[in-house]
């Protein structure tokens, strides 16, 4: 029955909790933004290690998450990613010929958070340059379900450094940033390479943004996960998202995005959409 299991289980692309603080500006001094929002996922297909696709059983993610940045100091933001209800469900398999049919499973929880710190350089200048010091905490479950193999988090402490650069083309309505990053994983992980470029635009009201992020892992890490499973060692992938924010007010709006991978490894083949409320202030 687990072998069954393993078989069709894959890692959920986390694209919007992996990019959501890629600028290069820090918050004011006491000036903040917080996020409530919903992560869908939903496939019967996945890009197995050799990158070609393969069909699966469908599987979905559903995360409900609260994205908050505030400023500490004027160079200081502390970033807080805390997806505190994950619900995972695999679909029944029937056989058509016998009529038999496997059950499903589910399993739902805490998610795996992340903590940390922001510091921005030139923040006066054209382009501004910030680093950030990220903390992955393994508060997600691991082996639940009734199989016993399906997880809300990965189980390790794993640490990320990385650079953002960005530049306002004011007074023209649009900005540009950059960013690369290491993200040192424990327990037995490779360690991954990550990057991403991001092009927003104001019209007003609506605020439209263009991104694209990948994941290079180094390949130097021995955890024994299987092909395809939750969370899985060596993930890469490339990823373009559109995301559309409208202000509703000046301190309220609404945003909506959709990701996907153009070239991936041990990861879905499926958008991902997220929608959800944000204030900021």
């Amino acid at each position: 029955m687990k072998i069954k299991y393993l078989s069709v289980l894959i890692i959920i692309l986390s694209i919007s909790t992996q990019t959501v603080f890629s600028q290069g500006w820090v918050k004011e001094k006491g000036d903040g933004y917080i996020k409530l929002a919903e992560n869908i996922v939903s496939s019967n297909k996945y890009f197995a290690p050799d990158g070609s696709t393969v069909d699966i059983t469908t599987i979905n993610q559903f995360g409900t998450s609260i994205y908050a940045e505030y400023g500490i100091s004027n160079k200081i933001t502390g970033i807080l990613n805390f997806p505190f209800y994950v619900k995972q469900t695999i679909n029944d398999i029937q056989f058509r010929q016998s009529g038999k049919t496997i059950p499903g499973d589910q399993t739902s929880g805490v998610g795996d958070a992340d903590l940390g710190i922001k510091y921005g350089f030139f923040q006066d200048k054209k382009i501004v340059l910030s680093t950030s010091l990220v903390f992955g905490l393994p508060f997600g479950k691991t082996g639940a379900g009734e199989t016993g193999i399906l997880q809300t988090g990965d189980g390790e402490f794993n640490q990320m450094l990385r650079v953002d650069a960005s530049h306002s083309f004011y007074p023209k309505p649009v900005y540009a940033s950059i960013y690369t990053g290491f993200n040192n994983r424990t327990k037995g992980f490779s360690d991954e390479l990550r990057y991403g470029f991001e092009l927003g635009f104001t019209f007003k009201k609506f605020i439209p943004i263009i991104k694209v992020n990948g994941v290079l892992p180094f390949k130097n890490g021995n955890a024994l996960t299987s092909q395809g499973s939750l969370f899985a060692n060596n993930i890469e992938y490339l990823s373009p998202s559109f995301e559309l924010n409208y202000q509703i007010t000046p301190k309220l709006g609404v945003s909506g995005s959709v990701a996907g991978a153009i070239y991936a490894k041990n990861v879905l083949k499926a958008p991902n959409y997220n929608a959800g409320f944000y204030l900021k202030w």
